[in-house]
């Protein structure tokens, strides 16, 4: 017979007063920052605060100041007003995550944009992830084949390397991603398209994608005109599932549009809270922020998985000493430059070699096609130095063997770089090409 006594004897060690939730109350907004006094949150927590009338606007702690905290929410404010109550949901940011992603198009907190139900997702991490030991990293040792001749010749990148595309606008960034996203071999491809057009997520994953590459990759989502903080949150969650797949032994490929509107978005939060402005506007967490992203990419502990990431700058007025540029040249392991000169001549892709390098070449591929790619390199380089005397005839043949050379091959090289969007070029029928060239 159940004794009554002994059941709440034991019962009652094992009760527990819930956590108390503490509210506190909206003081001030001013743009898009919400200010809040009454609560502590850690720097981002995610809270709700609830308008007299029903509205419901979710946020993000970005800062404080004293007893003060600066908000920054999700959606326009609409509805809101002063005294509403303010509640902390979480206090980190933590992402659901697992293999019922693939083939599946999110935003930056992890919902559904392409109509169909959540998906199961059994792992829960970090959004900003965990670094890795630089001394634990394996290295970049193998060649990986982009199906891009300009680039397989004479920039060769290795599985695990992080590099950029950099361009000014409508010089064909985007031409350039869709052909590295179809032609690279690759386990698992995330793509992070940030703070780009609305339209061309859908374009990008029908065009680029089509159904049987979207089978194997992760799109995440966050167009220009959502939230500031919603754009770095759909990079942090690019980053972190990419790291999700690469620490299952996958070889990932990575693809964030654009590393400029991440550092547009933090440009934004940075200002709203009162950062002081540095170069063009940027405040210094901008320069902290990108080496951070930048170093979550690579070769995976001790080589088991990779993250190689391609990461588009957008280079503001064709300014090559832009700040954003500046910092991604330095962090990143190479850079593929494209030339708005060869955009208008109908040159594509747009690859200047000029400013274009792959920091870890020689260390894949032989003596041999080192010295043919910078053979390459070398003629392409004098002869559009020389151009203008060329193409007005006053350079006198023979004054320089080297240009002699680069002027009876120009038409070669012209042919070899460029390239049909939709036709991949395998890497040792790239190098046979390259070979009869300069023979």
């Amino acid at each position: 017979m159940l004794d009554f006594g002994k059941e709440v004897a034991a019962t009652l060690p094992q009760l527990r007063v819930p956590d108390p939730k503490r509210s506190g109350t909206l003081v001030r907004l001013v743009g898009l920052t919400l200010e809040t006094r009454g609560i502590m949150a850690p720097l981002g927590a995610c809270c709700e605060v609830l308008g007299q009338h029903g509205h419901r606007v979710e946020a993000e702690v970005v800062g404080f100041n004293d007893k003060t905290l600066y908000l920054m929410p999700f959606t326009d404010p609409v509805g809101v007003g002063p005294g509403d109550t303010v509640r902390v949901m979480s206090n980190s940011g933590q992402v659901r995550l697992g293999a019922g992603l693939l083939g599946r198009v999110i935003d930056g907190r992890g919902q559904p944009l392409d109509g169909r139900p959540l998906p199961h997702l059994p792992d829960q991490l970090s959004l900003l992830g965990y670094p890795l030991n630089p001394m634990e990293r394996g290295p970049i040792d193998t060649i990986l084949d982009v199906g891009v001749k300009a680039i397989n010749s004479v920039l060769t990148i290795g599985r695990g390397q992080r590099i950029g595309l950099v361009a000014g606008s409508g010089v064909g960034k985007s031409v350039l991603l869709g052909m590295l996203t179809r032609f690279t071999k690759a386990d698992v491809v995330v793509i992070g398209l940030i703070g780009e057009r609305g339209r061309e997520v859908q374009a990008f994953i029908a065009e680029s994608l089509g159904d049987e590459g979207l089978a194997k990759s992760v799109v995440i989502a966050a167009p220009a005109n959502v939230s500031p903080v919603l754009r770095l949150k759909a990079t942090h969650m690019t980053h972190v599932i990419a790291e999700y797949f690469r620490d299952q032994g996958k070889n990932v490929l990575m693809l964030c549009d654009s590393l400029t509107r991440v550092a547009h978005a933090q440009r934004e939060i940075g200002l709203a809270i009162g950062e002081p402005p540095t170069a063009k506007g940027y405040p210094p967490s901008v320069f902290a922020l990108l080496p951070n992203l930048i170093e979550r990419g690579g070769v995976g502990r001790h080589g088991f998985g990779s993250i190689t990431s391609i990461y588009t700058v957008l280079a503001e007025g064709d300014d090559a000493s832009d700040p954003i540029v500046d910092i991604a040249r330095a962090s990143l392991d190479g850079q593929v430059m494209l030339s708005r000169r060869l955009a208008d001549q109908a040159h594509y892709p747009a690859i200047d070699l000029n400013g274009s390098i792959s920091r870890v070449m020689q260390v894949l591929v032989s003596p041999e096609e080192l010295r043919q790619s910078n053979k390459f390199r070398r003629l392409w380089s004098v002869y559009q130095q020389n151009a203008d005397l060329v193409q007005v005839g006053a350079y006198e043949h023979g004054s320089n063997p080297e240009l002699d050379e680069a002027i009876r091959l120009r038409d070669q090289m012209v042919t070899f770089l460029r390239q049909e969007m939709h036709a991949p070029e395998d890497y040792d029928v790239t190098r046979d090409q390259l070979r009869h060239i300069l023979s």
